[in-house]
């Protein structure tokens, strides 16, 4: 049974205002003999303080809001995961809600509970224009990525290099049969790191035709399926660029399906540095994404911009290649 602050000022026999200036840490002058009554009774009846209602009470404790995506995905859980650290790290707290299609309810629950910010890591929304208008009102925010609209602060990473790096390492292994298994179109992240990709392998004279180009969901299950449809296409493909290393995994299982031995036939490169990267068969080579790093920034920003602080309109952390055993020189 749930506890209140009034059930331990009963139990001490004080009002509630002492009861909640002792608990809460408040100024004021309290006996010893009364503190201690009081702190006995919390003790006894298992009291645990509300914080968000001491946050608002103190004024000197905030909270931030995250709203997420699936936490399936497991790059956005990571950037999640050190937003929360960070803001709870410096004496706050944070509130996190997942993302609904076709619903306002998630963003309208963190209005409820009034937070002073709010951290976007959800590229399911980021094209809508009603949610960027939102954002560009009086609750400071800041995004994993561009929203529609620009004009909110967004900490990140230069996706574009991460696709412009993947090429750079197969062109340099002497690749020329290069193919790539992206996310969904129309996704700006998506947009990107397929650009880099493309115009690295247009500026060796390599190229990328449409046929080895193929879309799909962000899951192993789907970007496997892509692999198989891929190289019955074209057979005589000897690199492929998956765009997240769970998808790597999916066409890695592929082409363990077809025979297909890796790194000797198919190079594979993926992209993020998934903490199961290193462990694949064979350890996966990919670009790092710092996603702890992004979601660190990214909260201390916001904190800055709660503040009153000028922050960056944008802000990108590098990536780097991590050179592993899924990559070799073609057959």
């Amino acid at each position: 049974m749930y506890v209140s602050l009034k059930d331990v000022a009963e139990r001490a026999g004080v009002s509630f205002q002492t009861a909640s200036k002792v608990l809460n840490r408040r100024s004021g002058v309290v006996s010893v003999a009364t503190r201690e009554r009081i702190e006995r009774a919390a003790r006894e009846l298992g009291y645990v303080p509300n914080a968000l209602a001491r946050g608002l009470v103190r004024r000197d404790s905030l909270t931030v809001g995250i709203l997420a995506d699936d936490f399936s995905d497991v790059a956005l859980s990571r950037f999640v995961v050190a937003v929360q650290r960070t803001v709870e790290r410096q004496g706050h707290a944070a509130l996190v809600a997942t993302t609904a299609p076709e619903s306002a309810a998630p963003l309208r629950r963190l209005q409820e509970y009034r937070v002073n910010g709010i951290v976007v890591v959800a590229p399911s929304i980021e094209e809508d224009a009603g949610f960027g208008e939102y954002l560009r009102g009086p609750l400071p925010a800041v995004t994993l990525n561009h929203i529609a609209g620009g004009g909110v602060p967004a900490v990140g990473s230069d996706h574009r290099q991460t696709g412009a790096l993947a090429a750079e390492h197969l062109v340099g292994l002497g690749h020329r049969a290069i193919g790539t298994v992206t996310g969904p179109t129309g996704r700006r992240v998506v947009g990107s790191r397929l650009g880099g990709f493309r115009a690295t392998l247009d500026a060796a004279g390599v190229g990328l035709p449409e046929h080895r180009v193929l879309a799909t969901e962000w899951d192993a299950g789907s970007a496997a399926a892509a692999t198989h449809r891929l190289l019955d296409a074209d057979p005589g493909i000897t690199a492929i660029f998956a765009h997240n290393d769970t998808m790597a995994f999916g066409v890695l299982a592929a082409l363990r399906v077809r025979g297909v031995p890796v790194p000797q036939a198919c190079s594979v490169v993926g992209c993020d540095d998934a903490p199961l990267a290193g462990f694949a068969a064979p350890p996966l080579t990919t670009v790092r994404v710092p996603f702890e790093e992004t979601g660190a920034r990214a909260a201390e920003l916001l904190l800055a911009r709660i503040r009153g602080e000028d922050i960056p309109p944008r802000d990108l952390l590098p990536v780097h290649l991590v050179v592993r055993a899924s990559t070799a020189p073609p057959p």
